[in-house]
């Protein structure tokens, strides 16, 4: 895990119909590493007990909670931030083996390799277990996030900006500030 950092994030010069423009103030940006996973349905067990139906979230959940748990240690007098929020999520995941050509050519990608995965995992929903976890650490409560400055699922290795090298997800949280963006 990188080690946590405030940031100021880049201000663009102004509102666009692409997202919300962040405060120019101070947020939080931390990496977790692990398999981004689902927030599936839940399923009824009996007696009003209602459990995920993915296997795979709770480690995922418990990954971003320790990231984030690690990442605010490191700040002097942090409190959940409450208000308008903007975040940024970048999702990333292991290139499967079958977009690899074989024999001596093995390293290289397939002409018919995807940039980008757009199966399984949906989007909005591993967006959503991330978002759940960090309820009461990073942010009070995910309905402040008012918008995202960056949201996406990447192959590791991409020269992209916030993409990982493995499994996992770079996040950056930061105030709104409504005065600025209008």
């Amino acid at each position: 895990m990188t080690a946590p950092t405030l940031f100021a994030p880049e201000v663009p010069a102004a509102t666009t119909a692409a997202g919300p423009r962040p405060a120019p103030a101070p947020g939080i940006s931390f990496t977790v590493y692990g398999l981004p996973a689902p927030q599936g349905s839940k399923r009824h067990v009996g007696n009003g007990v209602m459990i995920e139906s993915s296997k795979k979230v709770k480690p995922w959940r418990q990954d971003v909670k320790q990231a984030a748990l690690d990442a605010v240690a490191g700040l002097a007098d942090w409190t959940p931030l409450d208000g308008p929020l903007v975040a940024s999520m970048v999702f990333t995941f292991a290139r499967p083996k079958g977009h690899y050509r074989t024999g001596r050519n093995a390293h290289l990608l397939r002409d018919s390799a995807p940039a980008r995965p757009h199966g399984m995992p949906d989007l909005s929903k591993i967006l959503r277990s991330t978002e759940d976890a960090l309820k009461g650490i990073v942010w009070a409560d995910d309905a402040r996030v008012v918008g995202y400055a960056r949201l996406g699922k990447f192959y590791a290795g991409t020269d992209v900006p916030d993409v990982l090298s493995m499994p996992g997800c770079a996040i950056r949280v930061w105030p709104f500030d409504e005065a600025v963006s209008g």
